[in-house]
């Protein structure tokens, strides 16, 4: 690829691999969501990279060019009340088990965002610190990730319009914990961040 500033589109290619990044984990309120995606060797997109680099604007338009053109994609979650129940590390790993199980494609290798991943019965993982900036398949499940999170939170500005949720998506902002110590808890909100 001539943009060395471009994510790698594979780190291998012996076997099929499988991008997860996670959205949400810092976050008081809502679900952690992950995402896995398996991409065609002949991806190619020069805006994609770390979702956190994006606009709003370009991981809203990545969106839609990820889930038409991946080989196979999903989204899965953990819910605030499995975050309470079994610690926010442990769900991230649960909704990353879970986008893995709903593929369509059963990959042979899990590239994973971060230093931590939990094995996966079946298929070897590797973890790195900063894939989403470093692999093409990682960035595009952070970009799903993060942009099935935020539509699920604007739903949720919906049904809770007390707490903001459009603007923040549920991250301990200013705003958000005001809310918090005027209205209390919704039932999306993490019991146990309480004390963060």
């Amino acid at each position: 690829m001539s943009h060395s500033n471009l994510p790698q589109l594979f780190f291998q290619t012996a076997v099929p691999e499988a991008g997860i990044d996670e959205a949400g984990r810092g976050c008081l309120a809502g679900p952690v969501f992950a995402a896995a995606v398996i991409l065609p060797p002949d991806f190619r997109n020069s805006r994609l990279t770390d979702s956190k680099l994006l606009s709003e604007k370009d991981r809203e338009a990545l969106r839609p060019f990820i889930e038409e053109n991946a080989l196979a994609w999903a989204v899965a979650t953990a819910s605030a009340a499995e975050v309470d129940a079994v610690n926010i590390l442990q769900a991230t790993f649960l909704a990353m088990h879970r986008a893995v199980d709903a593929l369509s494609q059963k990959p042979e290798l899990l590239l994973v965002d971060g230093n931590r991943f939990k094995p996966y019965f079946g298929i070897a993982h590797q973890c790195f610190v900063k894939g989403d900036s470093r692999f093409m398949a990682i960035a595009a499940a952070s970009v799903l990730a993060k942009t099935h999170r935020d539509a699920y939170m604007l739903r949720l500005a919906e049904k809770h319009p007390q707490y903001g949720f459009e603007k923040h998506k549920g991250y301990p902002t200013r705003a958000h914990r005001e809310a918090i110590a005027t209205y209390d808890f919704c039932d999306e909100h993490r019991k146990t961040f309480r004390c963060v």
